[in-house]
């Protein structure tokens, strides 16, 4: 199974920004972005003390679900 940060990556670079590809350009940008992380905790955990826009969080829930029916 792929990382959750190497599905993200797949919603980088919109020409026209939304939130799911804010929340893919901020973490490719994140340093500390945890990149191998395949487990939910591990992800959310992460964006609930570093969230990058107020509803980062919300935006993941949603990412995560399409990242679980892959």
């Amino acid at each position: 199974m792929r990382s959750f940060y190497h599905f993200l990556l797949t919603y980088r670079g919109k020409t026209r920004p939304d939130e799911k590809s804010r929340l893919a350009d901020w973490a490719f940008k994140d340093h500390n972005f945890p990149k191998q992380a395949t487990d939910y905790n591990d992800v959310s955990n992460y964006l609930e003390w570093n969230s990058p826009f107020p509803n980062a969080v919300n935006v993941f829930d949603e990412l995560w679900e399409i990242y679980q029916s892959d």
